[in-house]
Order: structure tokens, then sequence, then C-alpha cells
């Protein structure tokens, strides 16, 4: 009996300490970390081509960090991230998830990223006497409507600002709008009250200044990450990043870079952030239309374009690679254009390009996605070397149809005599070409521009 119940306990802890290695061998299996987070102009957005926000920053940090690539899983419905984290579709959910009691039932925290308040939003009166006064006291609500964002994390402090009011508050709980929605909406005189994070509401009142945030919703909370309960080795990797980046200032730069920033105003005016439009660059009508040529999706092509010029007319390197896709004079010649060509021009001699190099890569890499791959290699370094390096790839044993960590490898390192030695790339590559991580780039923005800007022009 005691031999069983040894057994037992033995058993138990061994499969513990298994459970605790799923989740990073999970991801280190799968090659990239998954990671949920919503959709504003705090946390992930595209402004004039680059992707940016404070929960983006941060997951790439924990994404170097744990050193594999990033994914974004993005919706503007809360309950549907934690419904992708139950079900281990992703690996971790980034939002500023209180730490309560309630919480830990379905979800593990990280340490606490931070603190802040839930507050109530109304528009400051105009003084033409025909705005509603103030409300100054949650005792003096009126029967009103509260909008709230939808969000089971918050549900509990909703609950205490409605008895708050004594019951008089009537809270509508919205699924498709962010926390800057609704400040937009009381702003401009769409709805009289919401809910928000004290430091969203405060960042976002730089714009919407006619807002009125004084009024305390629920007391001051810790925030962090959350991960699944079977994700403890994920949860203790994580806790050590965020000591790390706390420790060393990094975290705090990344939160005064968005919550203490001026040009967030600037972001919110513009016609090329992804919150105010589906647009991306002034060229996004030509590149959709002679990217159908290619049979890419636009998107993928304007990633590319932001690599070699970020949408800027007129670029010549010192090599003298020019306009918005950055051709050499001899390759754009051979295409029909120059650098005084229009950018309508230059994008559809840079598509015709990419078209020559697909017909130059061999018919045996015949998944669409590694094509893509070695075309977008190509076109950076030139069809003769990728070749080159794909006939090595083959030599020493690894896959000569595959990019990543293989003929990617071969590219880098160069030398005849030993490919496995040190790279001898700096002797063999101008100083023009950014070869490592140039298809990643590439790829990791083109996913970044898929989650955030729509394959359908406005």
């Amino acid at each position: 009996m005691l031999a069983a119940i040894a057994f037992g306990i033995s058993w138990k802890f061994f499969n513990r300490e298994e459970q605790k290695t799923d989740s990073l061998r999970r991801i280190q299996e799968r090659g990239y970390l998954i990671a949920l987070t919503d959709r504003n102009t705090l946390n992930y957005f595209v402004y004039r081509g680059e992707p940016m926000g404070y929960q983006l920053e941060l997951l790439e940090s924990f994404a170097r960090y744990l050193k594999v690539p990033l994914r974004i899983i993005s919706a503007d419905d809360i309950n549907r991230l934690e419904y992708y984290l139950f079900y281990n579709a992703a690996d971790l959910i980034a939002l500023n998830i209180p730490l309560s009691r309630q919480g830990k039932k379905n979800i593990q925290y990280s340490l606490p990223f931070g603190e802040t308040r839930l507050v109530l939003v109304q528009k400051k009166p105009s003084g033409n006497g025909t705005d509603p006064p103030l409300v100054k006291s949650l005792k003096d609500f009126p029967t009103d409507t509260v909008y709230v964002r939808s969000n089971p994390f918050l549900s509990p402090m909703y609950h205490h600002f409605y008895k708050e009011t004594r019951g008089r508050a009537v809270l509508k709980e919205v699924r498709d709008k962010s926390q800057e929605d609704l400040i937009r909406q009381v702003s401009k005189g769409l709805i009289r009250f919401a809910i928000c994070q004290e430091n969203v509401a405060m960042a976002f009142k730089r714009y919407y200044y006619n807002t009125d945030i004084s009024v305390l919703a629920f007391p001051l909370f810790f925030y962090g990450w959350g991960v699944n309960h079977e994700s403890d080795s994920l949860r203790m990797m994580l806790d050590s990043w965020l000591t790390t980046i706390k420790r060393t200032g990094e975290y705090k730069q990344i939160y005064l870079d968005y919550f203490d920033n001026q040009r967030l105003a600037r972001f919110m005016q513009s016609g090329f952030c992804s919150m105010n439009t589906n647009r991306l660059s002034p060229f996004d009508e030509s590149i959709q239309k002679y990217s159908i040529a290619l049979s890419w999706d636009w998107r993928l092509v304007a990633s590319l374009i932001y690599e070699e010029s970020n949408f800027r007319q007129g670029q010549v390197s010192k090599y003298n690679a020019s306009g918005l896709m950055q051709l050499m004079p001899e390759t754009a010649a051979r295409f029909g254009i120059d650098s005084a060509s229009t950018p309508a021009r230059q994008i559809e001699g840079g598509v015709k390009y990419l078209r020559y190099l697909d017909t130059q890569i061999p018919d045996e890499i015949t998944n669409p996605l590694e094509r893509i791959n070695f075309v977008l290699a190509a076109y950076n370094v030139g069809i003769g070397r990728v070749l080159a390096a794909r006939e090595k790839a083959g030599q020493y044993g690894r896959d000569k149809n595959r990019w990543n960590r293989h003929v990617d490898y071969y590219l880098l390192r160069r030398s005849k005599k030993n490919p496995h030695g040190l790279t001898d790339t700096m002797n063999t590559f101008t100083g023009d070409y950014k070869t490592e991580g140039f298809v990643d780039d590439i790829i990791t923005r083109y996913y970044h521009y898929r989650n955030l800007i729509s394959e359908r022009l406005n």
C-alpha cells in the first residue's frame, strides 16, 4: 500500500513537471509565439506603414527573450480572445488584465505590469447652456445609460460601479468597440457616459480634450498578462522577462512612448493610421492594381515597398538603387522605368521584376509561401546567390526547398571551405544589402498588415 501511494505521489509530481514544460515545448516545436491582443491606437495599430503599439512592442521584446518569432491574433471582442486562450489556439493574452481572485479561476496571471483605476468618462459642458451638467459624484448619478466595453475580466468592477450608483446606472456592454471608440463617442456627444481605464483615458484626453475623467468608477488595481493554467513554464519565463525589462528601464520607456506621447494626437488625425482608415500609403491603389498580375496579396507587396523605401519617393541609395522599390539602374531599365518614373510606373516595374524572379525559382519549390520567401530573397541579393545557397543547403543535408533555417542559413554562410563556420557575408555583400532578416521582416510586417488592414481598399 505504501509503495502504491509513493508511486502515485511520484507519478503525480512527475506528470506535473511534464505539464510545466508543455507550453514552452509547444512554442519551440511550432517555431513561434502566438499572442492575443486588441486593436486600438495604444495597443496595436499601423501608422504610415509601420506596425506600432504598446502591447506590440512588449510582445516583440518577450519574443526576443524567448528567441522565437512573434505571431499575433487580434480582435475587437475580448471574449473571443479569452476563447482562443482557453482552447490553446494561442499562448498568452497581452492586455492590461486586472489581477483578481475571480480572474484566477480562468487564467494564470503574470507579475503586475502596473496599476490603474476605472474612471467615468463624460463630456464637459460647452457653455451654451444646453449641455447637461457634469456628474461630480457617483452618489448623485442620474438614471442613465453607461457604456462599457464587454470584458469578462472587468465585469466585477462594472458591478461595483453599478452598486455605487445605487442601481441608477444602466450598464450597456458593447463588444465591437474599444475604449478609444467609447471615449470618441462621448467627446462627440453621441453617448453621455462611458467607463474606461484611467491611464487609457488620460492618454486619449490629449486629443479628446473636451472629456472629463475626474470621477472615480473603481479604485486602484494591478494589471498584467494572462496564460493558461497549464502554462507554468511560460508564466515563469514571462515573469523573468518582465523583471528584467523593469530593472533595465525598457518597460518604462515603452510605456511612456504610448501613454505619455504627444504624437498620439497626430496618429489619430492621420489618414494613414489603421484605426482611422484602411490605408497604408498614398500608393495603395497602384500597389493593389499591379499586385494582381503577381497573384500576391497587395499587402505583401506593400510590406516589401515599406522595407525598401518606407513609401518615400525620390529615395536613391549610395549604390544608385532608386525609387519606391529601390531597383538598380540596369534592372529598372530592363523593366522600362528609371528614377524619374511616376510612383505607379515604379510599382509596375518592380512587380514585373518580382514576376521574373518567380519564373527563375525551380518548379520543385511548390509551397506558395516558400516560393514567396525565395522570390523576396532573390529581390534582395540576386537570383544567382539564392540558387547557389540552395545548392549548398542540399549538399550539407538541409532542405533546399525550404527557406527559414535551411537555405537562408547558407546564404549567410557562403564560405566554400567551411559553410558551418563564421560568416563571410560582410566580404560578399555590399553594405547596401540588408541580408539577415530581410525576408522575415517583410513577412512579419505583412502579418501585421493582414491583422490591421483589410484586403479591400476603402
